[in-house]
């Protein structure tokens, strides 16, 4: 990545980065008629939360709020809207979206950005299929709004009009890695890590001693599997081991996997989705256990939001999905990179007071 690129408020630089900023807006306004036409509830997360989730490589930005008695209190910008979401949904909601600005810190690439616009939305009593559907829908709506007939990334296309290829983990590995997923993992989703990694190395894939199932697990997907997703036409990667799926409920007669997937265009993961875990005493044990690989690797834990599992009680079963809106600019509009589709970016480190 440049590590000094030209300031965006040039204005030769600005000049030719408006149209695409032009399109987002008119992306933008497409997903939200789509949506209230729909019957949904456009809300709004706060951005700042008792915890910024706890998923083990999640990375939140801490701040503090100062009372009147000068006592500071720890928060986090939001990483995600999630929490905040199916409290609403817990309220009452049954169909919401937001498009919220969330921040997560460690993450600038080509596809990353500290701060950054997530589209979320929860349909209550629908099973995560329905999400699916949405997703195809979604994918078409944003290539109209944006003048596309295929979505691009570095020399690779999607039909944004084709319906989507379904794909499941198991699957996937089998096809692209030559690994039998389900053969490490249990009955009762516990996983076997050198089963995983005598075949992983078979594959072509380093490890380090000190490396995981999970950490395998991540790199044969990023390695192997990812970059063959969404060619040609989108794919949903969908029933994702139950270890690697913190807030989804087990898929209904197999246990060793969750109702989660994802999906990808152009090898770009666009939207992660859930059908819901409803069990606040599942997701507390999951919680602890992610936060004590996260002081294992990283050194730091973040705290739980005891509100968010005490609504999770009285949440009803419902399926959610966040999809980085960015990057669906980013692939509709052929950007290069995910700066290119945002009207300020975050100024690159040394550059502020210049």
């Amino acid at each position: 990545m440049n590590e000094n690129p030209p300031p965006f408020w040039r204005p030769d630089i600005h000049a030719d980065r408006r149209p695409a900023l032009m399109a987002r807006g008119r992306v933008k306004a497409a997903l939200r008629r789509w949506f209230e036409a729909r019957d949904f509830v456009e809300v709004e997360a706060a951005l700042l939360q008792v915890s910024p989730g706890n998923e083990t490589h999640l990375h939140g930005f801490r701040t503090a709020f100062v009372d009147d008695g000068g006592a500071e209190h720890p928060y986090y910008l939001n990483t995600s809207p999630e929490f905040a979401a199916k409290k609403l949904l817990a309220a009452g909601e049954q169909r919401i979206f937001d498009f919220a600005r969330v921040f997560r810190n460690r993450e600038r690439t080509a596809l990353h950005h500290p701060e950054f616009t997530m589209l979320e939305w929860y349909r209550v009593g629908e099973p995560y299929e329905a999400v699916m559907q949405d997703c195809a829908a979604l994918l078409a709506e944003a290539a109209r709004a944006a003048g596309a007939t295929r979505l691009r990334w570095r020399g690779a296309e999607v039909d944004p009009f084709a319906e989507p290829e379904r794909l499941t983990l198991a699957e996937a590995f089998a096809r692209y890695a030559d690994i039998d997923l389900m053969a490490t993992i249990a009955g009762d989703g516990a996983t076997d890590r050198e089963a995983l990694a005598q075949q992983a190395r078979g594959a072509g894939i380093r490890l380090a001693e000190d490396d995981s199932w999970s950490d395998i697990f991540s790199r044969v997907l990023a390695e192997k599997v990812e970059p063959h997703l969404g060619r040609g036409r989108a794919t949903i990667l969908c029933e994702y081991p139950i270890s690697e799926a913190a807030l989804a409920r087990p898929k209904p007669g197999d246990p060793r996997v969750a109702e989660r997937f994802e999906l990808f265009a152009c090898g770009v993961e666009l939207a992660n989705a859930f059908g819901e875990l409803t069990d606040p005493a599942e997701q507390r044990r999951r919680f602890e256990a992610d936060m004590d690989e996260k002081e294992r690797i990283y050194g730091e834990r973040y705290p739980i939001d005891e509100d968010f599992l005490a609504a999770l009680a009285e949440m009803p079963q419902a399926s959610g999905i966040a999809l980085g809106f960015d990057r669906l600019v980013m692939l509709a509009t052929d950007a290069r990179r995910i700066d290119d589709v945002l009207w300020t970016p975050v100024a690159q480190p040394g550059r502020a007071g210049r």
